[in-house]
């Protein structure tokens, strides 16, 4: 029960930093789309095949899967505010609303996985969303392992 403890506070801490570095690359990514996507002036019509997740560069899936990725990166910080509180009083009471949020943030992430594996099987893209890509599906097995552990303190009450 206690020896989970430390591996969750690690586990913890390296999906805050990957969880960042996700919202990194991503808001890169949206910010590249924005400035040299579609423009579209007063008096002009959308292209038939306008979408307003085109990205000008990667595959048809780029856009799907950076705007899930960002999606899942804000929740999985938010998560770990919950986290950290389980992870400081590590008890039965506090297990609930980690492991909530945990599992949400685990549920977009593989969300996130779903599109980064068929982002990889369309190729064209760049390193950043290759990084980008290996970023989310690293997330999805620590943020499962992290749950795991926090299961650790289930069995006791403050």
């Amino acid at each position: 029960e206690q020896q989970l403890k430390p591996l969750a506070e690690l586990l913890l801490i390296v999906n805050v930093v990957l969880f960042a570095v996700v919202l990194g690359i991503g808001g890169w990514a949206v910010n590249k789309a924005i400035d040299d996507g579609f423009i579209i002036g007063r008096g002009f019509t959308s292209p038939t095949n306008f979408s307003p997740i085109y990205f000008p560069f990667g595959n048809a899936a780029t856009g799907f899967f950076v705007t899930f990725s960002l999606i899942a990166g804000v929740v999985g910080i938010a998560s770990a505010f919950s986290g950290a509180d389980h992870v400081r009083y590590w008890d039965a009471d506090s297990l609930p609303a980690a492991n909530s949020a945990a599992s949400i943030s685990f549920g977009l992430t593989l969300l996130a996985m779903g599109f980064a594996w068929k982002e990889i099987g369309l190729y064209s893209r760049n390193r950043r969303l290759e990084t980008l890509e290996g970023l989310i599906i690293v997330l999805a097995a620590t943020q499962l392992l992290y749950i795991a552990a926090i299961h650790g303190a289930a069995t006791r009450r403050r």
